[in-house]
């Protein structure tokens, strides 16, 4: 792993990758990344779950009786997140209706009883993803360390109201995230605290819109192999972005998007792809037309804004990387204003680090995102 932090930039090597690419990710997990068009293998799962993973889940209420059908396997998973979670972490689910009127899920883990708060970490969650699968795991090890992690579903998304993977406006969901985590920022065990913002892939995209829409509201931005830049090579042509603009305004709800199944590229370790599967409600279909389009605009908006980044920021991205590009991380660290920022690049690592490396990197990886945070609190 490289690390690259102020006032010195480190030389990297260059990694073996394609360019960024919005919406791409776990296959059928899509926690980070993109969806799949085929359906899950989910190896040695019953008839009963095959058939609940295989229902329509375009709405809230099918996707949660679908999670409540998982929920007693999850456990079992041979998968260190899950089979070395902490103990003793106090846990809150929440269905919470907020001023538009759309009924949002979320999730707190806080430290054990008797452990002193050190800070509060909200956690945005990448496309197709849920916060109720993989980072139940990652949350709980934060947690354990000090810190009251919290986590929502976007609308749309996960465990909340809406039509499954639709964003109509992502300027829209990320003022949702802005109402909800404000909302949380109110409660006594957090209020007073230094507030962090945590992102993952199409997560990273959202914290830094939410950073640059508060940017005195955080004291802190940590990204995990964040989409923020579309490369040049693999931007659509103006006339394609002009048509699918105007199609997605005619069809946007429309599955018409294309994309492939490239979760063997997010996930280094073949075996945690396999259990990814079993996060049943992640949206795994072809990409929405307006949900394309809102996630091309957001990139650029954010690229044109990347020098109002004032916050203290931490990166953390594998270097081989081949669903959103480790150069556009490097471009971001180099163009953000704030003097407070690190780059941590993990060699060989892919887009998962988190959740699709061998035991040992994802732990290193946890406890750098822990360490972090001590050195800012």
């Amino acid at each position: 792993m490289a690390a690259i932090s102020q006032p010195q930039l480190h030389a990297v090597a260059a990694p073996r990758r394609v360019a960024a690419r919005p919406g791409k990710g776990k296959g059928r997990v899509a926690a980070a990344g993109g969806a799949a068009s085929k359906p899950p293998r989910l190896e040695g799962a019953s008839e009963e779950l095959r058939a609940a993973a295989a229902q329509c889940l375009d709405w809230a209420p099918a996707r949660r009786r679908v999670r409540g059908a998982f929920a007693p396997v999850l456990p079992t998973l041979d998968h260190c997140l899950f089979k070395m979670a902490p103990n003793g972490i106090q846990m809150e689910e929440n269905f919470e209706t907020n001023s538009k009127g759309v009924e949002i899920f979320w999730k707190s883990w806080l430290p054990r009883e008797g452990t002193a708060t050190k800070a509060a970490l909200f956690f945005c969650h990448g496309y197709g993803d849920t916060c109720t699968f993989f980072f139940e795991g990652i949350a709980k090890r934060i947690a354990a360390a000090g810190y009251a992690v919290y986590a929502m579903d976007y609308p749309c998304f996960g465990l909340s109201y809406g039509l499954h993977g639709y964003i109509a406006s992502f300027d829209g969901m990320v003022d949702h995230v802005i109402e909800q985590y404000s909302r949380i920022k109110g409660r006594k065990e957090v209020r007073g605290l230094p507030h962090f913002l945590l992102g993952q892939s199409m997560g990273g995209a959202v914290a830094l819109k939410v950073h640059l829409k508060q940017p005195k509201e955080w004291d802190g931005v940590l990204l995990v192999a964040p989409m923020c830049k579309i490369a040049e090579d693999v931007t659509p042509p103006a006339p394609v972005l002009k048509a699918l603009s105007i199609l997605s305004c005619l069809l946007p709800e429309a599955k018409l998007f294309p994309q492939k199944d490239i979760g063997d590229l997010a996930f280094r370790d073949p075996s945690k792809r396999k259990v990814a599967e079993y996060n049943a409600i992640s949206y795994t279909q072809q990409m929405r037309l307006r949900t394309a389009v809102e996630l091309l605009k957001a990139t650029k908006d954010i690229e044109s804004q990347l020098e109002k980044i004032c916050s203290p920021l931490l990166i953390l991205h594998g270097a081989s990387d081949m669903v959103t590009d480790p150069h556009v991380s490097e471009f971001l660290y180099q163009k953000a204003s704030t003097k407070d920022k690190t780059l941590k690049l993990y060699e060989d690592g892919y887009h998962c680090i988190l959740e699709g490396e061998p035991d040992d990197r994802i732990s290193t990886a946890i406890n750098d995102i822990i360490s972090w945070l001590d050195s800012h609190c």
